[in-house]
């Protein structure tokens, strides 16, 4: 395999200062890119505050300064040069296909031959972005998950040219970088789908939450007892996480699922509204609650009896085959694995070998009570033949 030494990370936002700093603690020397000094230096602040934290608890290990990690961090405002010695490329800029686009373009005119070129979208199609330079074979997706120094799972993806090489080189690179809460988990994506494993998995509930926040809001239901519905079964109810993930980012990814996989992911009339007032959860600071003194006090003494924490997971089963029928995956354990390492939750797929006849039935029902086919459980649910595609 390809030497790695030098790692370019582009953006030095949130992701892409987390990302060059496991790269720096990792032993890699470092290139952070940005379009202004105040961005790059901003982000360069972060990455010594949070070695010396580090050091400071012994993590760096003994007798490593975090001045020492530092002094393998190079910043520039200019990509072009930035690329001239890189043998991997991390793109972590904002989600817009042409703004991607001019960064690999770039990023191909002025880098090695040999140097792989690698995306952190969560959304956004890997064989699409490749297309911007010549050497799509050697572009990937890199999909790590908020915050990378704290989550285990990197998701390498494919795109439709990507080579065995590139993707093997992208395994390796994730499994090197420390990550603070345990062992890497870096499964394949085999197949450029929208949402890649664990965002997909997860989309469809999405459909189930929005027509759940419509009901209430038409019977006068509080927001407290939808979340009373999920008390013990989950550590925040819907509307406490919706706000905790911010309600505009619930209403773009259920546009882009709308436009990529099917009409049924259209946001609902309450996140609409919503966003429309900028009531956007924690950030803003009202959402579904008021977040200005904190995390809300929520009282659950009262359930609405709308939401079901086991039609979600069968939701989510469901949604877990139709990856497996599409071959993103080879099989189910990686599912279920990268739930686990992104989301610290089990994956569906455990529970779901046992009870995919009772789930068929009620995702049927469901489809019937709200009107939406997405939730018509595929053929390989129905069947049970997914359970003999562990691996």
């Amino acid at each position: 395999m390809a030497d790695i030494n030098n790692i370019v990370v582009i953006g030095a936002g949130l992701m892409g200062h987390n990302v060059a700093q496991i790269a720096l603690m990792a032993g890699y020397n470092v290139t952070i890119v940005d379009i202004k000094d105040e961005f790059i230096n901003n982000g360069a602040a972060k990455i010594e505050e949070g070695l010396k934290k580090l050091e400071a608890k012994g993590t760096l290990g003994e007798g490593v300064k975090a001045s020492d990690i530092m002094g393998r961090l190079k910043k520039t405002i200019d990509l072009a040069s930035a690329v001239k010695d890189a043998d991997l490329v991390i793109e972590a800029v904002i989600e817009k296909m042409d703004v991607k686009k001019e960064v690999f373009k770039t990023c191909d005119e002025n880098a090695p031959e040999n140097c792989i070129l690698a995306t952190n979208t969560s959304t956004m199609s890997i064989t699409e972005i490749a297309t911007a330079t010549k050497r799509e074979e050697k572009v990937i997706g890199m999909h790590f998950f908020n915050p990378p120094i704290l989550m285990r799972l990197v998701e390498i993806i494919a795109g439709e040219k990507s080579s065995d090489e590139a993707m093997d080189i992208g395994v390796e690179v994730s499994n090197s970088l420390p990550c603070l809460k345990g062992k890497r988990f870096v499964p394949k994506v085999l197949k450029d789908r929208p949402g890649f494993i664990v965002n997909r998995l997860n989309a469809p509930v999405q459909i189930y939450l929005n027509w759940i926040f419509d009901q209430a809001a038409e019977k006068g239901i509080p927001w407290e007892q939808i979340d009373a519905d999920a008390a013990g079964l989950m550590p925040m109810g819907p509307c406490e996480l919706a706000d905790y993930v911010g309600i505009d980012t619930m209403f773009h990814v259920g546009n882009y699922y709308t436009e990529t996989l099917s009409p049924d992911f259209k946001p609902g009339k309450v996140i609409t509204k919503m966003v429309e007032e900028n009531k956007l959860g924690r950030k803003s600071p009202q959402g579904f609650f008021d977040w200005s003194a904190g995390r809300p006090k929520i009282d659950k003494s009262q359930k609405a009896g709308l939401f079901s924490v086991e039609n979600s997971m069968a939701i989510m089963l469901n949604e877990g085959c139709r990856l497996l029928e599409e071959k993103v995956v080879t099989g189910f354990k990686v599912i279920d694995d990268s739930n686990m390492a992104g989301m610290n939750t089990p994956g569906p797929f455990s529970a779901g070998k046992n009870q995919y006849e009772k789930w068929s039935k009620i995702l049927e029902e469901l489809a019937d009570k709200t009107g939406k086919d997405y939730f018509r459980p595929c053929e390989l649910m129905k069947s049970g033949e997914f359970v003999k595609m562990r691996k």
